[in-house]
């Protein structure tokens, strides 16, 4: 989560308005991006018109392709559900995974949702999770 550091007297004032000077560490980062995606899953399963909630959220219906000159169009929301029953991670001089099963009341659900579009020549899938930061670097810019 954002929050302030102590810097030498002076560095905390006000910039083209009257906020504060932070910054955010990559791991406030992510986890502030976890939970914008949370909250905007958890939104759009709640909604009762999945559309209308797309576009308040700015969602684009039409995007530009990459490799034909047709537009591509948002065909599906693709909700994942996955469980994170443990983890592995490199041992220290070997190859050789550590790996640390969960014990039951460790046992994490997450929900990973993604824009599907499509045109005649491709398909592209959106993670929400892009989406949402290209929305952030929008609003912040």
């Amino acid at each position: 989560m954002p929050h302030d550091h102590p810097h030498p007297a002076g560095h905390n004032h006000p910039h083209d308005g009257d906020h504060l000077h932070s910054h955010m560490h990559h791991a406030d980062d992510a986890a502030d991006l976890q939970v914008l995606a949370t909250q905007f899953i958890d939104g759009f399963l709640q909604a009762k018109d999945k559309t209308s909630y797309l576009r308040l959220a700015g969602v684009a219906f039409e995007r530009p392709g990459v490799s034909g000159p047709s537009a591509l169009k948002l065909v599906d929301v693709q909700l994942t559900t996955e469980w994170q029953v443990g983890t592995a991670s490199p041992s220290f001089g070997s190859r050789e995974l550590s790996y640390l099963p969960f014990p039951g009341a460790m046992v994490r659900e997450r929900t990973n949702m993604a824009l599907v579009y499509v045109s005649m020549d491709e398909k592209q899938t959106l993670d929400i999770r892009d989406f949402l930061l290209a929305r952030k670097q929008e609003i912040e810019s």
